[in-house]
């Protein structure tokens, strides 16, 4: 139950917060809330991570980015379901990617792009803009990563799955 309720929070803290940065800022705004360091922005990604073919000029992009983001929601189902008694943090980690893809997955059905408001910068130097899905995605895929770097007692259930 873990899995579905993670994804859940997960979704509906993403899709409030898109929700308060559409209705607070315009399309392109930039609010400063810690001088040198981070800004709320309003702005869309139709590309993949970091923008990724947001330049492809295709009709078909948005719907290869719908069916990549179904199929890995399918894929992390399929995961969870064999490694879930592995280890109890595989509930987690895999639950946070699969809420982040599908808070992502929500915003290209609606929009055809992606919400993104937080930009993380030092001087001029600025991290791509981001969201909760994003986070939730990156923290999962680091548990995963951390889980396989440092569980060894369960290494033969997982070659076995």
């Amino acid at each position: 139950m873990v899995y579905f309720a993670v994804i859940t929070v997960v979704i509906v803290l993403d899709q409030l917060t898109k929700a308060m940065v559409v209705d607070s800022l315009s399309l392109y705004e930039s609010r400063e809330i810690i001088p040198g360091f981070f800004n709320l922005v309003y702005v869309t990604n139709s590309g993949a991570a970091f923008s990724l073919l947001a330049d492809v000029n295709s009709p078909w992009r948005h719907y290869f980015f719908l069916t990549i983001g179904s199929a890995a929601l399918v894929g992390l189902t399929i995961v969870y379901w064999k490694l879930r008694k592995a280890n109890w943090l595989y509930s987690w980690a895999l639950a946070l990617i699969a809420g982040g893809a599908a808070g992502n997955l929500i915003d290209r059905v609606r929009f055809g792009s992606v919400i993104d408001f937080l930009d993380i910068y030092i001087g001029n130097y600025h991290w791509p803009a981001f969201n909760i899905a994003d986070s939730a995605i990156c923290i999962g895929a680091g548990l995963f990563l951390i889980i396989n770097i440092f569980d060894t007692r369960n290494q033969e259930l997982r070659k076995n799955s």
